[in-house]
């Protein structure tokens, strides 16, 4: 067997290849492949003829005992887990693993066919030697590997809900305290608007509060509801009028058409345009306005939030949405704002995107479906 893999070595890696084309998700190159099968084939070879030496201690170094039991790996594990997590990184299931050793296998077989080359018992045996010890270190990396892929990635999920619960908690926090300065600054009564957008940031708090303990419970979703469009702009509006009177800008919001309506989780909704009003208070110059307009477009509502920041930077538009991703000297928050947002507003089957007006600010745009209040 051994002077056959010799001899045909080429031809065998070739039929591999062939093999391995026929089968969907198959981008790997040379390079990405090296540790496969042309490695594991030279290893068999040197196998075979360090057991034709009685040389069984170089046998085992190169490709492993029966069961593979060793305290650590032969050369032949090394290169079988290295080819396993370079499949992984390709996005191949654990079956492909498997596939690659299976297809040397049927090409030996069958090439020994055609060329009637007879092979001993043992040679048998060693080649399914070596074929276990391959398979089972290229599966157990490929699985390691993927178990911790799948840890960081929750682990990554987790990270990022939690952020999104305290930011969305601290700008409810926020809106409350300058409500609760503004009544003491005013000596107003808490039964006046001021003291409504207290209550509204009070209760957005024990709703965010219980819808976190609700998904750790049951993971059961917000109810969707037919609203009104311009009540919910008039509720951002008087919340968005405290941080402008902060900021020393101008609030400008123009009327809404009142038949129009929106469709979905009002509080979460409602929670994506307080962000990016904020974020527009945040990067707008000082002592500049700040747009807030909602219309009708065909069979959809846009809503838009335009500063002036002077414009955004090359590429940053691409990025602006990415979680945990500030775009300021001022790290004060978490960099989630957008990235909330836009999740809230695809969750009812809506978009968010950004327009650069260069010189001026950029507009940050809601697209939902079209809804009339009955």
């Amino acid at each position: 067997m051994r002077n056959f893999l010799t001899n045909n070595q080429e031809e065998l890696v070739s039929r591999c290849k062939s093999k391995v084309a026929l089968r969907p998700r198959r981008a790997a190159t040379e390079q990405q492949l090296a540790n496969g099968i042309p490695l594991f084939l030279d290893q068999l070879i040197r196998t075979l003829a360090a057991e034709e030496d009685n040389k069984p201690a170089d046998s085992i170094r190169i490709s492993g005992p029966s069961g593979g039991d060793l305290p650590a790996l032969s050369e032949m594990g090394v290169t079988a887990t290295a080819h396993g997590k370079e499949l992984l990184k390709l996005g191949y299931t654990v079956d492909q693993v498997v596939h690659d050793y299976g297809d040397l296998c049927q090409a030996i077989t069958d090439l020994a066919f055609e060329r009637d080359a007879p092979f001993a018992v043992g040679e048998f045996r060693t080649l399914n030697r070596c074929l276990d010890n391959a398979i089972a270190d290229a599966v157990t990396e490929f699985s390691s590997q993927r178990d911790s892929q799948i840890a960081r990635q929750q682990n990554l999920d987790a990270t990022e809900r939690f952020g999104f619960l305290v930011h969305e908690l601290r700008n409810a926090l926020g809106t409350a305290t300058l409500a609760i300065h503004a009544l003491e600054l005013g000596n107003m009564a808490v039964s006046g608007a001021t003291g409504a957008v207290l209550k509204r940031s009070m209760s957005a708090m024990g709703t965010l509060i219980s819808r976190a303990l609700a998904e750790v419970r049951s993971g059961i979703p917000e109810q969707r509801q037919t609203f009104s469009l311009a009540a919910f702009i008039t509720e951002a509006e008087t919340s968005a009028q405290l941080v402008a009177n902060a900021a020393g800008c101008v609030l400008e919001v123009a009327p809404v058409d009142p038949p129009l309506a929106i469709r979905g989780n009002r509080e979460l909704l409602l929670a994506a345009l307080a962000n990016l009003l904020q974020n527009a208070f945040k990067f707008t110059h000082p002592y500049t306005e700040i747009a807030l307009k909602a219309y009708a477009l065909d069979e959809h509502v846009l809503i838009e939030v335009a500063d002036h920041c002077g414009g955004l930077p090359p590429g940053s538009a691409t990025r602006m949405f990415a979680p945990f991703n500030q775009h300021s000297h001022d790290k004060s928050g978490l960099g989630l704002g957008l990235s909330i947002a836009r999740q809230s507003i695809e969750a009812d089957f809506g978009t968010l995107t950004v327009r650069d007006v260069p010189g001026v600010g950029c507009v940050f745009t809601i697209c939902l479906p079209r809804n009339t209040l009955q």
